[in-house]
């Protein structure tokens, strides 16, 4: 799963009571009038967090936040904050003896651009075509499953990844390609966001720091899970849009140590091993400041 280390998000203003505005299958792209009002709000500010979406396993001493996989993974129980993650706008690669709605050979057919190839970085996704407003319903109603597991599960929170997959294949020869850029994308988390919302979860800004305060606001992100924001100088960015409703996870043990140092008495900072692992592996790294 790209969540091993995917790209930049950023996310928005925390609500505690909203309209739920869902209607993924009109014609207009604009979530539509709605039913009934659902309460959600962002991750508590500086909460130790743990990035478990490689895999459950008892939280270290001091989490009360955790993001864990909406397929495989489970709720942390109360008073834990859990946030759920979804693949959103890239596949999941396909697992022998596994049966997932978001590996590639079960997206609907045309929803997927096989002929680009998959994402040079990581292995086996490939981009979720969001080109078009009927495409872009049409992917947000079949992961409407995966938003309403969240909820049944009893997740407080979403992190909709690779929101920023306009850019993966960026100085290859198939860079003009990708039939869809950041409008597109914005789009379509405008559409996740409410289904989201609609459900009483919270809505994570996931990297991508090119989206603006004001694009922020008008998807709806509640927070952001910023990955990599200290070894990118990215940090100060996302924090000027969301205070310390942040959440920054680092790969390496450097830019751990100045995410500490820049911000960690604000917001939840925390070190992760590359393949997210579980304890036991020798690839296992967690650290929190």
């Amino acid at each position: 799963m790209s969540a091993w280390i995917g790209r930049r998000v950023l996310a928005g203003f925390p609500a505690l009571a909203v309209l739920a505005l869902v209607a993924l299958g009109c014609g207009s792209e604009r979530p539509s009038s709605p039913a009934a009002a659902a309460s959600y709000g962002a991750p508590p500010a500086n909460g130790g967090f743990d990035y478990q979406i490689g895999g459950d396993y008892p939280l270290p001493r001091g989490v009360t936040v955790v993001s864990r996989d909406w397929f495989s993974g489970d709720a942390a129980e109360e008073p834990t904050y859990s946030i759920c993650y979804v693949n959103a706008y890239q596949t999941q690669a396909d697992e022998p003896g596994v049966d997932r709605p978001d590996e590639r050979s079960n997206w609907p057919r045309g929803l997927v651009l096989n002929e680009l190839g998959d994402d040079p970085h990581w292995g086996g996704e490939y981009l979720v075509d969001i080109s078009t407003a009927s495409k872009r319903r049409r992917a947000a109603r079949w992961l409407g499953q995966m938003i309403d597991a969240c909820a049944r599960k009893g997740y407080e929170g979403v992190e909709y990844d690779n929101l920023d997959s306009w850019t993966r294949f960026d100085g290859t020869p198939l860079e003009d390609e990708v039939p869809f850029g950041k409008r597109e994308a914005i789009a379509f988390a405008r559409l996740l966001a409410a289904r989201a919302h609609a459900r009483g979860l919270a809505v994570a800004q996931k990297n991508t720091v090119e989206i603006t305060r004001g694009q922020a606001r008008g998807v709806g992100f509640d927070f952001t899970i910023a990955e990599e924001c200290a070894r990118y100088r990215e940090c100060d960015a996302y924090r000027r849009v969301y205070r310390d409703r942040m959440i920054a996870i680092e790969y390496r043990r450097l830019f751990f140590n100045q995410a500490c140092r820049m911000i960690g008495d604000e917001v939840s900072v925390v070190l992760r091993d590359r393949r997210v692992s579980r304890p036991g592996s020798r690839t296992y790294v967690y650290d929190a400041c």
